[in-house]
């Protein structure tokens, strides 16, 4: 992730784009360690309240050190949490939609139907204030508080945690599914594979998902939920106070 973010922030200062094939596999390790994150965790409710005001310090910051530092055309739109948060409130409204259907309580069907299609509304919003021209108004920054996948750093790629969720019983369909969306983010033009489309790399993912165990490890998540947003601001800082600028 840190080695992705190096190539990200000083590419034009002479990276080579071959460092960015090792992050590639990074977001969908995080999409299926939110499954497992979801599954096992004691307040599901508190994870996405977690994931959502991550989202919102960091969708804040980024405002903020774009204020004061600048690489040109280069918008600072990192922000996994938002990933994460859609990802998980989609599995809680799959989960929501099966309790209802076993209880019989068509309510509880309809609201988790609704908890799948609100980033999806949001999105929405965010393309009426578009289109209206409100871009640089206070209306842009408002809907952009509201997680959509218009937003995602991963777009609409994100959906791969809500799918290896309902393939949660089974690893090999998990893995399946991975290199199954990997090959479709190559659009099937395989000419750019090895020069300006790296994502499909993300089947490298595969590797480590296979050999987990499913037993928890050490608990690392004060750190990583503060290193995230810190190493990209810093390294967006070093970038442009070294004057490069895209």
């Amino acid at each position: 992730m840190f080695i992705d973010h190096v190539h990200e922030m000083f590419n034009a200062a002479g990276v080579p784009d071959w460092v960015d094939w090792f992050g590639r596999p990074v977001a969908t390790i995080f999409f299926f360690l939110s499954v497992e994150g979801f599954i096992h965790t004691h307040d599901q409710k508190r994870y996405l309240s977690r994931l959502l005001i991550g989202f919102w310090i960091m969708q804040i910051g980024n405002l903020v050190v774009q204020h004061f530092f600048s690489l040109g055309n280069f918008a600072l739109i990192n922000n996994i949490f938002g990933d994460l948060f859609i990802g998980v409130l989609t599995m809680y409204g799959i989960q929501t939609i099966s309790q209802g259907r076993q209880k019989h309580q068509p309510s509880k069907i309809w609201g988790g139907i609704f908890l799948i299609i609100l980033p999806l509304i949001f999105a929405g919003l965010m393309m009426t204030v578009l289109s209206a021209n409100l871009g640089g108004t206070i209306w842009m920054k408002v809907v952009s508080l509201l997680p959509n996948p218009l937003l995602a750093e991963n777009g609409f790629v994100l959906y791969l945690g809500p799918l290896l969720y309902l393939l949660r019983k089974n690893r090999n369909w998990q893995l399946l599914a991975i290199v199954a969306v990997a090959l479709l983010t190559t659009g099937f033009n395989f000419s750019t594979m090895f020069t300006t489309n790296f994502q499909w790399l993300m089947f490298l993912a595969v590797i480590p998902i296979y050999f987990y165990n499913g037993k928890l490890g050490r608990s690392m998540k004060g750190f990583f939920y503060a290193f995230y947003p810190l190493h990209i601001w810093i390294l967006y800082i070093l970038a442009s106070l070294m004057g490069i600028h895209y």
